[in-house]
């Protein structure tokens, strides 16, 4: 990568696991430091969404980042096309008009990878995924070796015992999930919210708010300290 393109990515951001991985990643292998955050906000609610988290828990994780966040509010339920038009007009927008690279946090989801990566082409733009091909057991533990701080925040009662929502993303976590659910949760397994790490210039404080089941996923609700 060039030094001019190392000054001109974005980073989706999700607020979880892999989004900080990448973050780091960009940081400490590519040299790169983002311009800016994009986060999809289910605006009915006004949370992350899939994760459903809190929005003003994820604008603290960008304080501590210190990097700008761009919100991109859809409605819930929202269709492709409707999505697809809200981030083309995100695009199109400071601070994201003049960056040419989109990093994702994204492992092994071929499909994943070519939807983003034909969706950018078509728009002028190109994807970097800094964690692609990984092991997912080793960087699981990489994560918690580095000093990450995170909480299950959604979890797929299809995929794995919602009894796991609100645990923290620890040893003992790993050690007791099942055969068959990996451990980044790539497949859609679970999400996490992360509140401290190598990434933060100061760890974000919450605290365990109502557990609940909604839409088919168990989801744990996580407040501000």
């Amino acid at each position: 990568m060039s030094e001019g393109t190392a000054r001109t990515i974005a980073l989706s951001w999700s607020g979880g696991k892999d989004s900080a991985l990448a973050l780091w990643a960009l940081r400490e292998e590519v040299g790169a430091e983002p311009v800016a955050l994009l986060t999809t906000i289910t605006e009915d609610y006004d949370r992350i969404s899939m994760h459903a988290v809190r929005s003003e828990l994820l604008r603290a994780q960008a304080r501590a980042t210190g990097i700008e966040l761009v919100e991109i509010p859809i409605p819930a339920g929202c269709v492709n096309a409707t999505y697809e038009e809200r981030m083309e007009a995100a695009l199109g927008s400071p601070p994201l008009d003049g960056v040419p690279v989109i990093a994702f946090g994204d492992l092994f989801l071929e499909d994943v990878r070519t939807y983003r990566e034909t969706r950018l082409t078509g728009a002028g733009r190109s994807a970097l995924f800094p964690l692609w091909g990984r092991d997912t057991t080793a960087l699981a533990r990489e994560f918690i070796e580095a000093g990450f701080q995170a909480t299950l925040v959604s979890v797929d009662p299809q995929q794995l015992d919602p009894a796991f929502v609100g645990r923290r993303f620890d040893e003992s976590f790993l050690t007791e999930l099942p055969d068959g659910v990996d451990p980044c949760g790539e497949n859609g397994e679970f999400h996490t919210f992360v509140h401290g790490g190598p990434i933060f210039d100061a760890p974000i404080s919450v605290e365990l708010g109502e557990a609940v089941t909604r839409d088919g996923f168990a989801f744990q609700d996580l407040l501000l300290r």
